[in-house]
């Protein structure tokens, strides 16, 4: 069974409506600016908020494998060391130590879902898998997409598409909704900002629009990674041949909150210092013009 990070409630940016939002650890990507890097790993991951650690030193007391000391910038791990126990974590009294990643059995995440299927129904909303890469799970996955399809409960999959086509037609009778994250349209680049080409990605897109499956394609806008003139023109040259075009491009201007994980989990954002930024009101505004000289329509989040 998977690890999952966060089960969101009242998500309203993960799909229509009011939704359950679960997200799995384990991605093939790894973007520069994973705004969720927690999920990146497929294992159990120890997080530590400095802000929060009041110095009273109890997790290096109760450390069976002796792993922790503390240092001018807190409590630091030895991760040859640690294995993840949780015992620091259930003894620290300001929370400033977590485990990022629970296992659930999928009869444990239909009682979180069925909890708000009041909200759901009155807002038609759903659940919708995310991660990490939810495609990374797949048996797990489709057991889940069964149950609530039983139930007539909206699904949606929030997915980059870099996952084997024969996984992607499995799941087309189960999901009534596709969140599509597009990056990149030069493969190198991809490969450079996101750790994979985007063949696969691209062709997958296309294979999805061969059907009468919903999408949206998500786009992370970002100054110096994909906001250019000519990047914007090969995406929406791309979408605009597509058999069925998305039902919606959804702009999400670049932030850097992941960075903050990173620093929770002991780890570098952006650890090629390549230049991000988000991108100015009239980028976006000339992006959405692109988009729409295409004939294609455009959202922003």
């Amino acid at each position: 069974m998977p690890f999952v990070f966060d089960v969101k409630r009242y998500a309203v940016n993960d799909g229509p409506g009011i939704r359950v939002t679960l997200f799995f650890k384990g991605c093939p990507l790894s973007c520069i600016w994973c705004h969720n890097p927690e999920g990146i790993s497929y294992k159990q991951e120890k997080m530590y908020t400095f802000h929060k650690c009041i110095g009273c030193r109890t997790c290096i007391k109760v450390c069976p494998q002796k792993a922790l000391t503390a240092t001018h910038q807190g409590i630091h791990t030895d991760k040859m060391l640690c294995t993840r126990c949780g015992i620091c974590v259930e003894h620290c009294p300001s929370l400033a130590m977590e485990l990022s990643g629970k296992v659930y059995t999928t009869d444990n995440l239909m009682k979180e879902i069925e909890k708000e299927t009041l909200f759901m129904d009155r807002s038609g909303g759903g659940v919708t898998f995310c991660g990490g890469e939810p495609f990374m799970h797949p048996d797990f996955l489709f057991e889940l997409l069964q149950r609530c399809g039983d139930k007539g409960i909206h699904r949606a999959i929030d997915t980059s598409l870099y996952v084997h086509p024969e996984i992607l037609k499995k799941s087309l009778p189960q999901t009534d909704l596709f969140l599509v994250d597009l990056k990149q349209m030069n493969t190198e680049k991809h490969l450079l900002y996101c750790g994979v080409p985007n063949a696969l990605i691209l062709s997958n897109i296309r294979l999805l629009s061969e059907t009468a499956t919903s999408y949206i394609i998500r786009i992370p806008l970002i100054e110096g990674i994909n906001a250019d003139e000519e990047n914007i023109k090969q995406t929406a040259d791309f979408l605009s041949t597509l058999p069925h075009p998305p039902q919606t491009i959804n702009l999400l201007p670049y932030h850097d909150i992941g960075k903050g994980k990173h620093d929770k989990l002991n780890t570098v954002y952006n650890s090629q210092q390549l230049p991000m930024a988000p991108p100015s009101e009239e980028k976006i505004k000339n992006c959405r013009l692109i988009f729409e000289q295409y004939k294609l329509s455009v959202s922003e989040s």
